[in-house]
């Protein structure tokens, strides 16, 4: 669809301001991609964007939103966004449309069932344990690195449980940093721009082509040694088989479903850990709430599967964390001629949303950029009247994020483990900003360890 010919009802939507010629809103969304998102709500539940030359939808309603992710689902596929991240995770869940979607999500459920997870919770524990006997009294730690690294090494042993996937662990640690740091801007960029010579390009090419051949090599390896016994993520993908056709996903298949969990879990998981112990240490009231149920329930022994679901202050504040710093922009793309706020789009029509900005709505929630847990309360969650539509932290729909169940388990068990032990000073002389990439992460967030006082 050219920005000149658009259809008449598509004519009546405002058009953001700021746009430039060639460029249209990319140099905004470089430059302040948050607050730019957030600012669209202002000039009205639809609003349309220009990604170079090609318009773009952006709707900022939750109640929109609910329609593009669930009631009118089956009228959308994977839009450009998504497009531009196949080099990195192929044709995995987050990029797969039609049939290829429903037939991977059946097979793919299974892997990240309770039972699944219980089995997981495991190998967390024990990460998260070695994570916290890792620090010492006064050490300052950078939050967002030991938490991503934290996440990785959590994910590589719960994807790869022999030394068959070493060389792939090592290949995360040292390309998955260089990708996530410019994946938004290389999603919401004209195509064109990736050919320029500078060096964030030919650091995210090497980096996804890196990581592309470690991952396909260790794909192959295992396929060659016959073993898929384990429980570990890569040999159920290896041994999966659609019981309809009879089908086993191709060893592509199975490296772009590594690579996007890759991807979807490693940020995710690292963003929420870090935000959570930098508000945490801005308010005291809620730590010191949350080391009390943490020592009724878990106590001194390492935390269980078991344990999750009594540690309802830990879910509060994680709910609240990912509230504030959720997933920046996703987009889809119409696939037949469909009507939303009483505007009808044609197929092949761009419709984005950002989860950050709508979760950010002051219409939805009261002092919506302040850190209150308590909001969550069920009580107090009736009140504001607070939906399902108003709060989709891992999505919606049949698209919503498979993994969800893992990062919130993960999650927990990290927390519980670390302050059961320790309290996290922040640091002086820096106070963390967000920076858009998948999600909302922050730039840094350096705190001191101090022995957690009985």
């Amino acid at each position: 669809m050219s920005v000149g010919l658009q259809p008449v009802g598509l004519k009546s939507i405002p058009h953001a301001p700021g746009a430039l010629p060639l460029f249209g809103h990319a140099l905004k969304l470089w430059r302040d991609p948050l607050g730019f998102m957030k600012s669209l709500r202002e000039h009205g539940d639809m609003v349309r964007v220009d990604l170079g030359t090609m318009p773009m939808y952006v709707v900022t309603s939750a109640a929109l939103v609910h329609e593009v992710t669930v009631t009118k689902a089956r009228s959308f596929e994977k839009g450009r966004f998504f497009d531009r991240l196949r080099p990195l995770a192929g044709n995995g869940l987050a990029n797969a449309n039609g049939e290829v979607h429903r037939k991977h999500r059946r097979l793919i459920q299974p892997m990240f069932s309770k039972e699944r997870i219980a089995g997981y919770s495991e190998t967390m524990s024990r990460n998260a344990t070695a994570l916290a006997d890792s620090w010492t009294p006064g050490q300052e730690i950078e939050m967002e690195q030991v938490m991503a690294a934290y996440a990785i090494e959590t994910l590589a042993a719960t994807m790869f449980s022999t030394d068959i996937g070493l060389p792939a662990v090592e290949a995360v640690r040292k390309n998955l940093p260089v990708l996530l740091k410019n994946l938004l801007i290389r999603a919401a960029s004209p195509k064109a721009l990736d050919r320029l010579p500078i060096r964030a390009n030919r650091d995210f090419d090497a980096a996804a082509a890196n990581l592309r051949k470690v991952i396909d090599e260790v794909v192959a390896t295992a396929r060659r040694s016959g073993d898929t016994d384990r429980n570990d993520l890569l040999s159920l993908l290896l041994a999966v088989q659609d019981g309809e056709s009879g089908e086993v996903l191709s060893d592509t298949e199975v490296r772009d479903e590594l690579s996007t969990i890759l991807f979807a879990g490693a940020e995710t998981t690292a963003a929420m850990l870090a935000w959570t112990f930098h508000e945490l240490a801005a308010h005291p009231e809620v730590e010191k709430q949350l080391v009390a149920e943490i020592h009724d329930v878990v106590g001194d022994r390492p935390v269980t599967i078991e344990d999750i679901p009594r540690l309802e202050g830990i879910r509060r504040v994680l709910d609240e964390v990912i509230r504030m710093h959720g997933v920046t922009l996703l987009m889809r793309r119409t696939t037949e001629p469909v009507e939303l706020g009483g505007v009808s789009f044609p197929a092949g029509t761009e419709v984005a949303f950002s989860l950050y900005a709508i979760h950010r709505d002051p219409t939805l929630y009261a002092d919506a950029d302040s850190f209150d847990p308590d909001r969550w309360l069920p009580e107090r969650r009736r009140e504001a009247g607070l939906g399902r539509e108003a709060y989709v932290p891992f999505g919606a729909g049949n698209r919503k994020c498979i993994g969800d169940l893992f990062v919130w388990t993960e999650a927990t068990i990290a927390i519980a483990t670390v302050l059961a032990r320790w309290q996290l000073v922040p640091a002086p002389g820096h106070t963390p900003k967000e920076v858009a990439s998948a999600v909302a992460h922050a730039d840094r967030i350096p705190m001191t360890v101090q022995p957690r006082r009985a």
